[in-house]
């Protein structure tokens, strides 16, 4: 079969559409459905059928979408020049979902690090909103990066490292006048992080247990305008230890140990099995840790270090 068939077979499973598929193959979309229909005569099957105003994969293409992306590796690996992987030959985009402060952190210290040995390679960032779903399992998402959790069973993990959260707040704020114990933190208002709204947490039980109750008058969904918001206010926002200190300063923030009980954060990636073995994504997997690394203090408890990965 044409070489050429499995890559536009690989991007119609991938994005169920004919005409993203063009987009990302950059022919038009009628060449992507004539090749579509070549596709459905040799494989013996629909592959993609309307559904509304979408396309939906049958049974049959959701067998072929991890087979046909794997023999295409294989292939690229094959015809890359020269024995073995090097990056400097590598082609690829990867999509890392992430917090916006853990991006904020490695952001930069990645960036360097790939444009010096893969100039050809670009990376997404995307927002934690498909978390807890199938894109680690679709493709749409490479690694997940973060507090790692509702991962489907097959999924492989590694952890980076442990990190405590503390407190975060303008340089004037009248707690700073005294020390900071449990109930004078209570006492304050405070800035709460969700995506989805929520303003409870691990903090607001710890809280519990000694009788105390904090008062969240504003929730918003990222952590980089709770410090904004900390800035211009005497809000209290939370943030990682060690982790943005020339910002937090750069923005008028002091931090403080929260006076609580709390267990550290566990920060570790996750990527899907077949990404396991393939040496760009593996290399573009060691930079990423590395980067997470990278603003580490002693003390901040890095986890294992590259392959040291289990299933999720």
């Amino acid at each position: 079969m044409d070489l050429n068939l499995l890559r536009v077979l690989d991007a119609l499973l991938q994005e169920n559409s004919v005409t993203r598929a063009a987009e990302r193959l950059g022919t038009s979309p009628a060449a992507v459905s004539r090749t579509l229909a070549r596709l459905r005569r040799a494989v013996g099957d629909p592959l993609l059928v309307r559904a509304g105003q979408g396309m939906v994969p049958t049974p049959r293409a959701l067998e072929l979408r991890e087979e046909v992306g794997a023999l295409l590796r294989g292939c690229d690996n094959v015809l890359r020049p020269g024995a073995g992987f090097d990056a400097v030959y590598l082609q690829r985009t990867f999509a890392v979902q992430a917090t916006d402060l853990l991006l904020a952190g490695l952001a930069g210290t990645l960036t360097d690090r790939i444009r010096a040995e893969a100039p050809h390679v670009d990376v997404v960032f995307l927002p934690e909103a498909l978390e807890g779903g199938p894109a680690l399992r679709q493709g749409s998402v490479d690694v997940e990066l973060g507090v790692l959790g509702n991962l489907d069973p097959e999924i492989r993990t590694q952890h980076l490292t442990r990190r405590k959260l503390i407190g975060i707040a303008r340089s004037g704020h009248p707690l700073f006048s005294g020390r900071i114990d449990a109930r004078r933190f209570a006492a304050a208002d405070h800035i709460g992080i969700s995506r989805h709204g929520k303003r409870l947490g691990p903090i607001d039980h710890a809280l519990a247990k000694r009788g105390l109750q904090r008062r969240v008058s504003v929730v918003v969904p990222s952590h980089t305008s709770a410090m904004i918001l900390a800035r211009d206010s005497d809000l209290v926002a939370l943030t990682l230890a060690d982790w943005l200190p020339d910002t937090a300063a750069a923005l008028g923030l002091r931090t403080f140990p929260i006076p609580l009980d709390l267990a550290p954060l566990d920060l570790g990636m996750a990527w899907h099995p077949r990404n396991s073995a393939d040496p760009g994504h593996r290399w573009f997997r060691d930079h990423l840790a590395a980067a997470v690394l990278a603003p580490s203090v002693p003390g901040s408890g890095p986890g294992p270090g590259p392959g040291a990965e289990r299933c999720g």
